[in-house]
C-alpha cells in the first residue's frame, strides 16, 4: 500500500472549513505513510487544495430513513452511512479511517490501521460503557467499504425497520450491525478520548486546566464546551467548565497554520 486513507463528511454550515482543513492537517501530521484525504460535502468553498471532495449524496432510500429519524426525534442523522458504499471512493486501497470534524488529533494514527484490521474498529461510547451497554462511538471510525459494505447495502434495503432498530442513532447502527456480523473490534480507550470526561472533568476542572492524557492519540469533543470554546475557556456549565485549553489551540489550530499555511487554518 502507497498511501493511507481517511475521509469524514460535512453537510451543512455548522462547521466551517477550517475544521477540515485542521483534521486534515492533524492526520497527515500522525501518520508515517502518505496520506489520502477526502471530505463528502455540499460546500468545497475554503477546503485545502490537497483535499478530495465527494459530493454529498440525495440517498434513494432517504425518505423513508428521515420518517423513522423523526419518530425517533433524531434529524440530520445517519448521514455517514454514505461512506461505507463500496465503490464510493475511486481506486480505495485498503481501509478507510472515518473522523467527525470535532475532534484533534494529538497522536500517532499508524496503529489504528493495524488493530484488528479485518474488522470495523469504534472506540467504545464512554455512556454506553458505563451503563454496560455494547455501542461504539462515531466520532473516529476505521472500515473497509470492500469488506463492511453491508452498513451500506443493509440501510438501503430496510431503512425504516434499520433505523427503528437502532433508535435513530447512528453510531448504535454501524457498532451493532458490524458486530452482528462477527465484523467489530473496539478500539483500546486511551487512544480515543472525551475532552469533557477524560481530559477537563468534573470537579478537577475547578482547580485545574484540561489535561491531554499521555496515550491519547484523539481528542473528542461532544456536547460542551465546543472545540472554541475550550480554546477560550468555557463558563456556560458549572460542570463543564474549562479554562483556557492551551494544548488544543496548539494542536489544533497553532501547528495547522504551521503545516498548511495560516490562510488555511
Amino acid at each position: 500500500m502507497t498511501h493511507v486513507t481517511a475521509i469524514c463528511i460535512k453537510w451543512g454550515t455548522l462547521f466551517g472549513p477550517e475544521y477540515v482543513n485542521r483534521l486534515y492537517s492533524g492526520v497527515r501530521r500522525h501518520l508515517t505513510s502518505p496520506v489520502r484525504f477526502l471530505c463528502m460535502t455540499e460546500h468545497r468553498d475554503g477546503l485545502h487544495p490537497e483535499i478530495e471532495t465527494l459530493d454529498l449524496p440525495e440517498e434513494p432510500f432517504r425518505p423513508e430513513m428521515d420518517a423513522a429519524l423523526a419518530v425517533a426525534n433524531r434529524q440530520g442523522a445517519m448521514r455517514k452511512v454514505s461512506l461505507f458504499r463500496e465503490g464510493l471512493i475511486p481506486d480505495l486501497e485498503g481501509p478507510v479511517l472515518g473522523f467527525d470534524l470535532d475532534v484533534v488529533i494529538t497522536g500517532s494514527l499508524d496503529p489504528f490501521f493495524e488493530l484488528a484490521p479485518e474488522k470495523v474498529a469504534m472506540r467504545h461510547d464512554w455512556t454506553e460503557k458505563r451503563k454496560g451497554r455494547p455501542t461504539g462511538h462515531g466520532s473516529v471510525f476505521r472500515f473497509d467499504p470492500a469488506r463492511h459494505g453491508f452498513l451500506y447495502d443493509d440501510l438501503a434495503a430496510n431503512p425504516y425497520a434499520e433505523v427503528e432498530k437502532a433508535r435513530g442513532s447512528e453510531q448504535r447502527y454501524t457498532s451493532h450491525k458490524a458486530m452482528d456480523k462477527d465484523a467489530f473490534a473496539y478500539l483500546p480507550q486511551e487512544w480515543v478520548v472525551s475532552f469533557k470526561y477524560d481530559c477537563n472533568p468534573f470537579p478537577r476542572n475547578w482547580v485545574r486546566g484540561p489535561e491531554l492524557p499521555p496515550d491519547a492519540r484523539v481528542v473528542c469533543f461532544h456536547g460542551h464546551p465546543k472545540m472554541d470554546e475550550a480554546v477560550e475557556g468555557y463558563s456556560g456549565s458549572l460542570i463543564r467548565r474549562s479554562a483556557p485549553c492551551e494544548w488544543l489551540c496548539d494542536h489544533w489550530i497553532t501547528r495547522a497554520a504551521a503545516d498548511l499555511g495560516p490562510d488555511w487554518a
